[in-house]
């Protein structure tokens, strides 16, 4: 009888140690399990984070100035988004209604899109969009090609749009030779209350030495 109750509390003993030892193995999987779980990368992290953007503190982080470019074929795009880059502001795009088209801008062409507007002074292409505090900004950069000697006219669209008075306006411009001196008199007569600053004529390949240049030398660099 003994022998059989020594026999009983044996495997009852047994049993239990097995039971344990299944446990034990269950956690420790469980465990290694979740340790070889990828963490969310940084990149991943930084990208959710920099979706929620305070509007208020990046409108004081680039401070009271603002770059405005209308660029129909990149060379000015390139000229503004370094500029903004290097004063730290943001930039506007003047986008057209009506998107210049290949043939809008065949110079050899009188009939094109581009000639007619810049022989008609009363032309004012329209603009899409608006900047709604344009009253936030003290200083606005302006950026653009030049058409016939001059700025284009969608540029006269945007200096009669906005009451510039009392701004300062630092005119830039893109061009293959011709010069940017007809387009700040343009500003001067269309903006007569701003301080238009002296203009500068760059080309994306040097625009980082002659914008640094002309920044320092109109009092603005940073």
């Amino acid at each position: 009888m003994k022998k059989i109750i020594s026999v009983f509390i044996t495997c009852i003993l047994l049993l239990s140690l097995t039971a344990c030892g299944n446990g034990s193995s269950n956690e420790e999987s469980s465990n290694s399990s979740s340790e070889q779980t990828p963490a969310p990368s940084v990149e991943a992290q930084e990208s959710d984070s920099s979706s929620e953007i305070n509007v208020s503190e990046l409108e004081e982080a680039t401070g009271n100035a603002l770059v405005v470019y209308f660029s129909a074929t990149g060379n000015t795009r390139t000229v503004a988004q370094t500029l903004s880059q290097m004063q730290n502001v943001e930039l506007y795009e003047i986008v057209p209604e009506q998107p210049y088209t290949e043939e809008d801008l065949d110079y050899n062409n009188d009939s094109c899109r581009a000639n007619l507007e810049q022989n008609d002074e009363t032309a004012r292409p329209a603009i899409s969009g608006n900047i709604e505090n344009i009253e936030d900004y003290d200083v606005i950069y302006v950026g653009f090609p030049i058409w016939w000697g001059t700025m284009p006219k969608i540029l006269n669209t945007f200096f009669d749009t906005y009451d510039l008075s009392g701004k300062t306006i630092a005119p830039f411009c893109t061009s293959g030779g011709s010069g940017i001196s007809r387009a700040v008199q343009t500003i001067e007569e269309l903006e007569p209350s701003a301080v238009i600053t002296e203009g500068l004529r760059t080309e994306p390949e040097n625009a980082s030495t002659d914008l640094t240049e002309w920044l320092n030398t109109i009092g603005l660099a940073n």
